[in-house]
Parts: structure tokens; C-alpha cells; sequence
């Protein structure tokens, strides 16, 4: 008998040593996570709102998990090798991933041949706001509304700066092409701070871009913004109305972006769960608040559940209006 014990014995520790004990249920692993540093992946350049986020739920994790979480930028191909990246990790909850809307729900149109599945490679856990995304033009164009902007458009060189290809600015050009025959050039820019200088100088005809990063520009005097997206005004300029109230009734002038928090396909749910409640608080603290108050967003982080919800009824309309313009991009 003594044999046999320690036989037992020794085949449970090896399994596990193996990590394939039979008394280690799923829920005892989950809260062993997180047992190393925590990498989120922002596919773009520091400074915009997308790495903004990153970090603000970087710290929020971090606090709440007593593990370093640490924010690793990887620009390049408008997104795509950060997402990539992530798809591929082990899906353990050591690797997170805070993108743009584009890069998972346009991009399905946009790009014959994606490296990765937006719906099964990634697990889905919170929606943030994207916020307004104003359309302004140089204060030199003698132009004081966005019908006029479009006129002026018909008979003129126009450019319209965007802060990627295929993103929001790419599809708003895309749908005047096709509504008045205007050949409006879309400009693709690495990150806000170059595209709305070259607009203040005139280099660009329009941009549309973040709140935030615009104000300094309209503040000065070398910018004008013309309207807004959504169905309402942007509290940060209660004084511009949107494209809507201008008379552009087509969809892609009244949807609403978001940025998204993912991890790799197959995440545990007790993870799952556990990111998307912290992300949640994060909504509530200083940090977050401030970068709200920033870019005037005034949607909070959902649920798993909200977000996915979010993805199959405006997204599928997102989706349509690619396919409907003919966007590609490969």
C-alpha cells in the first residue's frame, strides 16, 4: 500500500508540474492570471486617442490586478500588425489589444485578405466612445458651412486629410464622390498632429479628425469647423451642427465610432469577466474622466455583451456602407 501512495504521489505532481493536474479546475487557473507582466497592444502611434486609452486601462489593470501592465505601441499597416499580433498570442490574458473600429469592422471590406478573423480570432470585451469626429477646412477657404464646402468641392481641387486609410474621413470622401460626382482626394496621414497643419497651412482642402486634437487649431484662428457626425451636436462645439441638421441624410453621416479592448480568441471567461469589470471602474476614475472631458466622448465602457451587440447591429451597417462605396485598399 505504502508503494502505491507513493506512486500516486508522484504522477499527480508530475501532472502537475505539467500543468495538467486534474484537481486544478478552470476557475483555480483563472485566478492564478495574471502571473506576469500584462502587454496591451495599441497598433498606433503614441499621442491619439486610441493610445490614450491604452494607457489610462494599462493603469487601471495594473492597480487592480497588483501586476505590471505595460503599454507596447506597434504602428503599421493602418492597424493591422498590432491586431494581427494579438490574434496570434496565446489567449492566457497576457496580451490585450485596444484598436480602432476600422480595423475590425471596415477593414473586412477594405482588404481582400485579412492576416486574422475580426469575429473568431479575438474575444470581444469593452466598446469605448470614439467620440465627435469634426469636419473642418482651412478659415482661408471661403466656405461657412459644410453644403458650402461641398459646392466649392464640385468646381475645385479638393484633399480630405484622414488619420487612416479606410477610417471614417476615407468613407465620408468616398460618399460625396459618389453623391455629386466630386473627386475629392483622400489624404492618409500617421497621426493627427501633421494633418491638421498641413489643413491651418491650406496644403488640404477639409480633415476630420478628434475634438481634442482640432480645438488648439480653431482656437487660433486657422481652422474652421464646418459639422459633426451623429445625431447630435458635440458638447465641446455646441455651436456646430451636424452633418444631418445640414441636410446630408445618408447613413455614414449619422453613425457613431467606437474604439474596442480585445484579447486573443478563446480567452477564459472568468479573464474576460474580470477586464471588462475593471475597464468598467476605469470609465468612473480621474484619468478616464479627463480624456472624456478631452475629446467630449460621452459614452462609457460596455459589457462583453453590450459590445458585441454594438458590432452586430451598427457594425453590419458600417460594413454595408464599405461595400457600398467600393473602399479597397490591397
Amino acid at each position: 500500500m505504502p508503494r502505491v501512495d507513493a506512486r500516486r504521489r508522484l504522477l499527480l505532481a508530475a501532472a502537475a508540474a505539467a500543468g495538467a493536474s486534474p484537481l486544478l479546475s478552470t476557475s483555480a487557473r483563472a485566478q492564478a492570471w495574471p502571473s506576469r507582466t500584462i502587454r496591451v497592444v495599441c497598433p498606433f502611434p503614441p499621442g491619439g486617442l486610441t493610445d490614450l486609452y491604452s494607457r489610462a486601462i494599462a493603469e487601471h489593470l495594473q492597480a487592480g490586478l497588483g501586476q505590471s501592465v505595460l503599454v507596447e505601441n506597434r504602428p503599421g499597416a493602418g492597424g493591422l500588425i498590432g491586431n494581427d499580433a494579438v490574434a496570434k498570442a496565446a489567449p492566457d490574458g497576457h496580451t490585450l489589444l485596444v484598436t480602432i473600429q476600422t480595423t475590425m469592422v471596415q477593414a473586412q471590406v477594405l482588404y481582400r485578405k485579412l492576416p486574422y478573423n475580426p469575429e473568431s480570432d479575438f474575444t470581444w470585451i469593452s466598446a469605448l466612445g470614439a467620440g465627435h469626429l469634426p469636419f473642418a477646412a482651412p478659415a482661408s477657404l471661403p466656405v461657412r458651412n459644410f453644403r458650402e464646402w461641398v459646392d466649392h468641392a464640385k468646381t475645385n481641387r479638393a484633399s480630405l486629410g484622414t488619420y487612416a486609410a479606410g477610417s471614417y474621413p476615407h468613407m465620408v470622401a468616398g460618399q460625396l464622390n459618389k453623391l455629386y460626382g466630386t473627386k475629392i482626394e483622400a489624404v492618409h496621414y500617421k497621426g493627427e498632429a501633421p494633418m491638421w497643419i498641413d489643413l491651418a497651412g491650406g496644403q488640404i482642402q477639409g480633415a476630420i479628425g478628434s475634438v481634442a486634437a482640432v480645438l488648439p487649431h480653431v482656437q487660433k484662428g486657422s481652422v474652421r469647423v464646418l459639422a459633426v457626425p451623429t445625431g447630435a451636436r458635440s458638447p465641446k462645439l455646441p455651436e456646430v451642427p451636424t452633418f444631418v441638421e445640414q441636410g446630408f441624410a445618408e447613413p455614414v453621416f449619422a453613425l457613431r465610432g467606437w474604439i474596442g479592448l480585445f484579447g486573443p480568441a478563446k480567452l477564459p471567461r472568468d479573464i474576460v469577466e474580470r477586464v471588462a469589470r475593471l475597464t468598467i471602474e476605469a470609465g468612473n476614475g480621474a484619468r478616464l474622466k479627463q480624456v472624456f472631458e478631452t475629446f467630449g466622448i460621452a459614452e462609457r465602457p460596455t459589457t462583453p455583451e453590450e459590445f458585441l451587440r454594438l458590432y452586430r447591429t451598427e457594425g453590419q451597417q458600417w460594413i454595408a456602407i464599405a461595400r457600398e462605396l467600393g473602399i479597397t485598399l490591397d
